[in-house]
Parts: structure tokens; sequence; C-alpha cells
């Protein structure tokens, strides 16, 4: 399969293959990852800069190309089009990217650590292993895959995780964050609603006023975090770990009893 039909034909294999949402959202599969197209960069920073310097104010069109390992940090990339493209092991940190486009991007094992993508768009992104430390993804769109990943101190404040579950195409797609350090993370007034967030870290965690309806936490820590607000209905919690003191504000999750209480 190619770069370009992984993407194009998503809504079509959400549709018929009536696979758990991760395993349809999963697309690394289908594609080989140590092909040219994954592993070299057909531009320089030099090439990108000179693009910002002849287009000053407007987003560029980088998608669908192969910009692997590319040290990209502290660019002004704001409303940047990167749909499809790849930035597998790429250094964006410090960079501007708010309200660009990353939709089927790749990026895996890519840092964006205090990176700005405020309000950008991340829909069927792959951000496995990625370093997203203290970026700034408010008001984002996430339904992107961050297995894995580092978001100690991000601040993912009204962004929206959630499944759209109005759209039959496109329903299965959310935010994947299984086994992600969110450690002191800012998740107030965001909906994430059915996000996976299975062994997920988020000791010290804003959760203040977040929606995680029917998420799947299962293993997760959610030790220390700040709980006021939150709506935690049916939220899966099996062997999750959880403070004693926090007993009521999780009364509606599933599996309470099977939460290690300390």
């Amino acid at each position: 399969m190619t770069v370009r039909s992984a993407w194009n034909c998503l809504p079509l294999i959400l549709l018929l293959s009536g696979a758990a949402p991760a395993s349809a959202q999963g697309m690394t599969s289908g594609v080989n990852l140590s092909s040219k197209a994954f592993t070299t960069a057909e531009m320089t920073r030099a090439d990108i800069e000179a693009l910002i310097a002849g287009r000053p104010g407007a987003g560029l069109d980088l998608s669908d190309k192969s910009l692997n390992g590319l040290d990209l940090s502290k660019l002004d990339l704001s409303k940047a089009n990167l749909r499809g493209a790849r930035l597998i092991g790429s250094n964006l940190a410090g960079a501007k990217l708010s309200g660009a486009l990353l939709d089927g991007t790749w990026a895996l094992k890519a840092d964006f650590s205090n990176a700005d993508l405020s309000g950008a768009h991340l829909f069927g992104t792959q951000l496995m292993g990625a370093k997203l430390d203290h970026a700034n993804l408010s008001g984002a769109r996430i339904a992107g895959d961050l297995t894995g990943a580092s978001l100690v101190g991000a601040d993912l404040s009204k962004a929206d995780g959630s499944a759209d579950m109005k759209n039959q195409s496109m329903g299965l797609m959310h935010a994947i964050m299984r086994s992600t350090d969110l450690n002191g993370a800012n998740f107030s007034n965001s909906d994430f609603s059915r996000v996976d967030i299975e062994f997920a870290k988020l000791g010290g965690a804003d959760l203040s006023g977040a929606n995680f309806y029917h998420a799947d936490g299962a293993g997760a820590d959610f030790r220390g975090a700040k709980l006021e607000g939150a709506n935690f209905e049916g939220i899966d919690l099996n062997s999750a770990k959880i403070n004693a003191s926090a007993t009521n504000d999780f009364a509606k999750a599933l599996n309470l009893d099977r939460a290690t209480k300390d």
C-alpha cells in the first residue's frame, strides 16, 4: 500500500473492516516504514526557510512531502498544510504550528517539545513514541495515535480528542493515548470521551471540567490528578490506580471495584 492510498482509503477501511477502534485507526501494518518515503527527506531546512521567507504570514503547502529526520525546530509553520507528510524522527521543538493541518501525517518519534500546536488538526495522525512535552495543543482536534508518546506538562485545554459518533464513516477515530506519559498535562475543559488512555500516566494532570465519558482507562494511573468537575461516567477503571479520596469522583465509572485505591 502506498502512503497516499493508505490515507485516502482510510474512510473505506473504517467502514468495511469491522475492527475495534484501535485496529481500525492503526495504519502502520499496511505500510513499509523502511522505504525511502519514510526514511529520507526530499527537502532541506534551508529549502523550507526559503519558502517561509517567500510567503510571510501564509501557510505553506508541504502536504505529502518526505521530511523525515529534518531539523525544523523553531520554524514558523503556522497554518501549514502537512497532510500526509512524513516527519518520522524530525525535530520540531519550539516550532509554530498553530492552526496547522496534520491529518494523516506520519510523525513517529518526532520531537514537538514546546511546539505551538494550538488549534491544529490532527486526524489520523501517527505520533507513536513522539515527544510533545510542554507542547501547546489547546483547542486542537486530536484523533491520532499517541501510543507511548510523552506529553509531560502539555496543554490540552479545550482540545477535542473524542470520537465523532455523528460521522459514521469516521466514527471510530479518536485519540489513542495508550501508555502515554501525561504527567502534569492540562486537560481542563477538554472533550476526550471514548479516548483510549490504557496504562497512561496522569499524575498531577489537571482534568478539571474534562469529559472522559466511556473512555478506556484500564491500568491508567490517576493518582494526584485534579478531578474537579470531570465527567468519568462509563470510564473503564479495571486495574487503574486512583487515590482513595477520589472514589466519589469516579462513582459512575465501570469496574471501580477493580481499581487500586491508595
